[in-house]
């Protein structure tokens, strides 16, 4: 994946080059919520764009190798003074312990090509990224999830079954929510799934 030509420099970029900027060894970093949907498709829209955060999904096995990265919490203390007049901000860093996802997200994650010196740069797969977009009863997420079965279509195969797939936290009100977006987001891939059917075959003569 390439990241496409943009004429301004979008605000999860700004923060991640901050970010790589101040690392001096290689570092991996997930980023899911709107920064991967500005980051990781080729035509993001404008909302995206101008996401005001980076939110990052960490894998729980690595939870203890990442608090003891002091240099990336030094960074990210660093990064929000620095941004905080603009209201740019690294925040929700959270374990897949914590959101909606498949157990086996991290074998699926896409890379995100951007020249970095030392960050490496990854999002979900896009059914996995659907999935955390089901942690509210909210319609800008399911405009967000419109906008991923569009640049790919295919998964709207994957919908429902993939909702029995998924790791759904034990915190209140999130399995609720996920309940309430399932209808809603099956509706969304159902239209999806009509639009790329193909043509049914002539009566034979």
């Amino acid at each position: 994946m390439v990241t496409p030509m943009r004429l301004a420099i979008s605000n999860p970029e700004k923060i991640l080059r901050l970010l790589d900027g101040k690392l001096t060894k290689p570092m991996e970093l997930t980023i899911y919520g709107r920064a991967a949907l500005a980051l990781g498709f080729a035509h993001p829209k404008a909302d995206f764009l101008s996401t005001k955060d980076v939110d990052a999904v960490i894998p729980i096995c690595t939870l203890d190798a990442f608090r003891e990265n002091d240099e990336f919490w030094n960074a990210q203390e660093e990064i929000n003074k620095e941004l905080e007049p603009h209201g740019l901000y690294i925040t929700h860093l959270f374990t897949d312990a914590d959101v909606i996802i498949r157990p086996d997200w991290a074998e699926h994650r896409v890379p995100i090509s951007m020249d970095f010196k030392n960050l490496r740069l990854y999002r979900p797969a896009t059914i996995d990224l659907i999935l955390t977009k089901m942690m509210r009863d909210d319609p800008i997420d399911l405009e967000d999830v419109n906008f991923l079965i569009l640049q790919e279509p295919a998964v709207a195969l994957q919908i429902p079954a993939v909702f029995d797939q998924a790791n759904v936290p034990d915190i209140p009100e999130i399995p609720g929510q996920f309940e309430k977006m399932k209808p809603k987001v099956v509706q969304i891939a159902n239209r999806f799934k009509i639009q790329n059917q193909p043509p049914p075959l002539g009566d034979p003569e």
